[in-house]
């Protein structure tokens, strides 16, 4: 299927048809005691490592249910969709994964439906686009977490020095990064084309020639004309001319080139809510624009941006029914689901948490993420193939744009291993 479209936010109204909290998953027989999660690490530091909201929550958990326990397994947001995979590879599923795909392991049968693990109130609380995202043939599999949408950001007094101006064209961008680099800017232009989020990257500079990775029967079409012609503009104007840094884009990871950002040492990229709340918590003066679009699209269209949800899971395991439907309900009551949203400045992904939340109030800023998310264009996660697919983009997309690369043959290769993929499945 194509990937969703954000639409317009559930109401209050619709909030107020969820009906009461009924638990769906009926009793078990089980006897587990102790629930492995393993998550990604959100932070950027041991100021905002995820690992304090994990301590404080399940603490509570464990309090609120005596004799259970609450494992907790951080990774890096580069190796956690591949070592979820070898633990469910080597039967050693964890009983819940928060990850950026699920529906690979929904094919395998592998997964509780939302309806065996939480109340109907619970799962008929999911902001409908998401809820929508997460299920497979109209099954819920894939439970969102938290989301966001991408605006390309630059920092105003580089701009400033430079005499530049927000670019709204790949052109206007182009004429920015030169008059950053003639001011001494380290990083133009930061391209993160390295393993950690090359696919979400991508996918941004995609969509704004008109692009994507599927196409309208929803197949995939990663060699697509427009995303050839996108790569090759990249490599030509921007790479080309050194315009992206020192770091080879196939290199340079999301994380490193948020520090840059908040060093000081770039002056354009892409981001979410936490970098801009992280760099004005500097000082800094951050501008946000959406994405530029190609100069053959100009004003003829405005693209979708391009935006991305996380997904908590559960995996099936002799008797872990019961405990893992307890921990699924408290993890998304809403003060719970709507402290780690707001520790991050991600967008919570239940209709009560998100008119619940404070965020937009807080930060007038946060409206724009959540305008441009209402009409984002997600990744096709409800295709079984991404968790794979996804996994070949991050490691192998930098490479189109090298130097000595052509871009079309890189995606090709691309194109022809996600075929093999979806053949092996």
């Amino acid at each position: 299927m194509r990937p969703r479209l954000f639409g317009t936010t559930a109401s209050v109204a619709a909030f107020g048809l969820l009906g009461s909290a009924m638990t769906a998953c009926g009793s078990s027989e089980s006897a587990a005691t102790t629930l492995r999660l393993v998550a990604p690490e959100y932070g950027t530091g041991p100021a905002t490592g995820s690992k304090a909201y994990w301590d404080k929550l399940t603490a509570a958990f464990t309090a609120a249910h005596p004799g259970k326990k609450v494992e907790v397994t951080l990774r890096p947001w580069a190796d956690v969709d591949r070592e979820v995979t070898r633990m469910v590879q080597e039967d050693d599923a964890p009983d819940v994964a928060l990850m950026g795909a699920y529906s690979d392991f929904a094919a395998q049968g592998r997964l509780y439906a939302a309806s065996e693990v939480m109340s109907v109130r619970a799962e008929a609380n999911f902001l409908r686009p998401l809820a929508d995202a997460g299920s497979v043939d109209g099954t819920l599999y894939g439970l969102p977490f938290v989301a966001s949408s991408r605006l390309l950001f630059y920092n105003e007094k580089l701009f400033d020095e430079a005499g530049a101006k927000p670019p709204k064209t790949w052109s206007d961008l182009k004429d920015a990064a030169e008059a950053l680099k003639k001011e001494g800017v380290l990083y133009p232009y930061a391209l993160p084309l390295g393993p950690e989020e090359a696919h979400a990257e991508a996918l941004i500079w995609e969509l704004s020639n008109g692009g994507g990775y599927t196409d309208d029967s929803g197949g995939y079409n990663i060699a697509s004309e427009q995303n050839a012609e996108t790569f090759l503009w990249i490599k030509n104007n921007l790479v080309t001319p050194a315009l992206t840094g020192p770091i080879p884009p196939a290199e340079l990871n999301r994380q490193d080139a948020f520090a840059a950002f908040l060093r000081g040492d770039v002056g354009m990229v892409n981001g979410y809510p936490s970098l801009l709340h992280e760099a004005r918590a500097k000082g800094m003066k951050v501008g946000t624009v959406r994405m530029p679009v190609s100069d053959t699209l100009g004003d003829q269209k405005t693209p979708p941006a391009a935006g991305v949800a996380d997904w908590m899971m559960a995996f099936k395991q002799d008797g872990n029914r019961e405990l893992v439907s307890s921990f699924l309900n408290f993890v998304y009551e809403d003060k719970n689901l709507s402290e780690f949203a707001g520790r991050y400045h991600l967008l919570p992904s239940t209709v009560s948490a998100t008119e619940a939340s404070q965020y937009a109030a807080a930060d007038p800023s946060a409206e724009q993420f959540l305008t441009a998310l209402r009409g984002a264009e997600l990744y096709p996660v409800d295709e079984p193939s991404w968790l794979q697919v996804s996994d070949t983009i991050k490691r192998n997309i930098g490479k189109a744009v090298a130097p000595s690369a052509d871009p079309k043959a890189v995606l090709e290769q691309i194109a022809q291993q996600t075929r093999d993929i979806a053949q092996q499945r």
